[in-house]
């Protein structure tokens, strides 16, 4: 059983792997992402994994990749599936400590995560969750002193 402020475990017999190529400029030091995806038709993927490191997808956004040295390479966001990605990067000589107690308040109004590090945890906003309510929470959480946090991709549509 997954905790409750988990994505669900899908297997690698339903999924490929969609590869995003990275800035070699960023924070991270990686030249690369790979996320899970359920294929959708000819070169066309739903992704299946909250992203670490790339900017601008979010978790059941539909892909468009090429395929390139037996990789499926990521080119263009073909549909939204309406998710809000944000990174939370842990702070202090006990990053977990607080975490637990922080992350209620998300995981209420059903936001869900994926931990890369001991540091650094990927939130997904889903569509039915009030994106205001989300960036309040994440907010509190820097305000707490337990993390602090970027926007990776937006998939909300925004009041004006």
């Amino acid at each position: 059983m997954t905790k409750n402020y988990e994505h669900v475990v899908w297997t690698s017999a339903d999924l490929s792997k969609v590869v995003f190529e990275l800035e070699d400029s960023d924070w991270h030091d990686h030249a690369t992402e790979s996320m899970w995806a359920s294929p959708l038709a000819a070169s066309r993927y739903r992704l299946k994994n909250i992203p670490f490191y790339v900017y601008g997808v979010s978790y059941d956004d539909v892909v468009v990749t090429e395929a390139v040295g037996g990789q499926n390479v990521f080119r263009s966001v073909f549909e939204s599936g309406g998710h809000s990605t944000y990174r939370i990067f842990l702070v202090g000589e006990k990053p977990m400590e607080g975490f637990e107690t922080a992350w209620q308040s998300l995981g209420q109004i059903g936001c869900t995560c994926e931990r890369a590090t001991d540091y650094l945890v990927a939130v997904d906003v889903p569509p039915e969750t009030d994106i205001y309510a989300a960036y309040a929470a994440l907010e509190e959480g820097v305000t707490s002193g337990i993390w602090d946090f970027e926007e990776a991709n937006c998939g909300h549509p925004l009041k004006k």
